[in-house]
């Protein structure tokens, strides 16, 4: 596990220069456009009206799901995945797309995905109480239970730098791995619970599709704004979970460190 403490190491000893870095990108993505960061929430809500729209009023003909308006149901599930796909896509590629120039400056190359996660991070903290802002609106609060929003956004940013950690790796050794996880990223969304409510298909399915840590995180997010539901009180899947959290890290970890001596020799 020695290696996996040097790559934590890396990125708390950094963390001044992380965020630093995550806003100057940031800032730069906007700064030739007129409406400049607002559209860090314009897209995510131009998205979600346009699934609404399939999902909600053309294949749902606007039913609720359990009771809860299928609009609310809806952005509480596709805000926290906008934000985890754009963040996989962009941060396994992060290494590959700067490696030649940070290896003649003095940082380690495993922060380079954390900007990435930082980075979009801007537009997501906001999304997310804009979200809890509608909730509240629909006249729902789900009281106690928020409280274990924090939680889940600790498992989400864990997960998140875990998989960027090794998809960034490998995918500078091996640049045909960039586009499957494009492709797969792609089609994840619908086998998850966001745009239609997968506790109506057979039992044995939905166990399977369980097996996506991300479903963890989706449902945890639910159960959080709209209630319900504890994450201990599942507690075989919550140490499921950080397993496969714990040894996703572990691996890109080892990898990692094993390889970034030559990434430059990939270019």
């Amino acid at each position: 596990m020695n290696f996996v403490r040097q790559i934590l190491k890396e990125q708390i000893s950094h963390l001044n220069l992380i965020f630093r870095l995550s806003l100057y990108e940031e800032k730069g993505k906007y700064a030739m456009h007129y409406l400049g960061a607002l559209w860090q929430i314009l897209n995510p809500f131009i998205q979600i009206g346009v699934y609404w729209l399939i999902f909600g009023l053309g294949i749902r003909k606007g039913s609720p799901v359990e009771g809860t308006p299928f609009f609310l149901w809806l952005i509480i599930g596709l805000v926290p995945w906008l934000y985890i796909s754009r963040t996989i896509t962009q941060a396994s590629n992060s290494v590959y797309a700067k490696v030649n120039l940070v290896s003649k400056m003095n940082f380690p190359v495993s922060v380079l995905p954390t900007i990435i996660i930082v980075g979009n991070s801007i537009s997501f903290i906001p999304m997310i109480i804009l979200t809890l802002g509608i909730v509240l609106g629909y006249g729902i609060f789900s009281g106690i239970y928020l409280l274990q929003l924090l939680y889940y956004l600790v498992s989400l940013y864990v997960f998140l730098f875990a998989m960027t950690l090794l998809l960034s790796t490998i995918t500078t050794i091996i640049r045909d791995i960039q586009i499957i996880i494009q492709s797969i990223v792609r089609l994840m969304m619908y086998f998850l619970p966001i745009v239609w409510n997968v506790h109506n298909f057979p039992e044995l399915l939905v166990s399977m599709l369980k097996l996506n840590p991300l479903f963890y995180i989706i449902e945890g997010f639910r159960h959080s704004l709209l209630g319900g539901e504890w994450f201990f009180e599942d507690i075989p899947y919550t140490i499921y979970f950080w397993s496969i959290t714990i040894l996703i890290l572990t691996i890109g970890s080892y990898i990692h460190l094993k390889f970034r001596d030559r990434f430059v020799d990939y270019l």
